[in-house]
């Protein structure tokens, strides 16, 4: 009895010393005026740490904060393995973009400058792009490389994961005529809103991973997106393999963008 209540305090003070620390804050967000949920992760041993890299976390269309907790349990551990904050904000189904149609769907503003800015006076965290990446799955793939394009003097690396990486192909699919306008009359609008037209924006340095499963309905965008970008000659990592778009790719891929990210981080 001695013998199996010391083996279950050692699995206790195993699971506390190694998987982190996940808490759930809310945050006022000034340009939309509302309160926002947001999952914040912190490495085992944060107490004793400082200057550490952040990562925003994006969650796709139909999720929320608790997304990626769920889809990844082992977020905490690999969150301490790397020695890295995870924050994983609610964008509800807004594409991480200011809308032009319906100031109460501000999201860039809310992930580039709000929680950003919360999270750097409230946590010991790297307050330099160096220790700043952004990626997320499907929507949050989309806002991942929207908001690192738009942002290199914010974030030093993004992401996307099964990302919608150019919408105009899908113009009656998840909501997004609520934030632009139907695209019939307003294509230039969805044009100026989609990831792939804004390369432009891209400084030299900035570390961009993006994957997408092979028999995922963004696998050809994704594949165009790459094309272009190795056209113009952007760095980037970019990973095609058997996948669909689902959660048994992301858990999977997320550890491969985890890995990339803190490469970024320690280079």
């Amino acid at each position: 009895m001695k013998k199996l209540s010391l083996l279950l305090f050692i699995h206790f003070f195993a699971i506390h010393i190694f998987a982190g620390q996940v808490d759930t804050i809310e945050i006022y967000s000034p340009s939309m005026q509302i309160r926002v949920k947001n999952v914040v992760i912190l490495p085992a041993g944060y107490e004793n740490k400082t200057n550490l890299p952040t990562l925003y976390l994006l969650h796709g269309y139909g999720g929320n904060h608790k997304s990626w907790i769920q889809i990844k349990p082992e977020l905490p551990a690999l969150a301490t393995q790397y020695g890295m904050i995870i924050v994983c904000p609610d964008g509800k189904n807004a594409w991480y973009w200011d809308s032009p149609t319906n100031q109460a769907m501000k999201y860039e503003t809310y992930v580039s400058k709000e929680l950003t800015g919360y999270i750097d006076s409230h946590y010991k965290t790297k307050k330099d792009k160096s220790g700043r990446a952004v990626t997320g799955l499907s929507m949050g793939g989309h806002g991942g490389l929207w908001l690192g394009f738009r942002h290199p003097d914010l974030f030093g690396a993004c992401g996307s994961t099964s990302g919608g990486v150019d919408i105009r192909p899908f113009p009656n699919n998840w909501e997004m005529k609520n934030a632009l306008g139907d695209y019939s009359e307003n294509s230039q609008r969805w044009d100026n809103h989609t990831v792939i037209n804004q390369l432009h924006l891209i400084k030299p340095g900035l570390a961009i991973i993006i994957d997408c499963g092979t028999e995922d309905f963004f696998y050809e965008v994704n594949e165009n997106l790459h094309k272009e970008m190795v056209y113009r000659n952007i760095k980037h990592d970019y990973i095609s393999r058997p996948g669909t778009h689902n959660g048994a790719y992301w858990s999977n891929s997320i550890e491969h963008q985890l890995l990339f990210f803190n490469n970024f981080f320690t280079r």
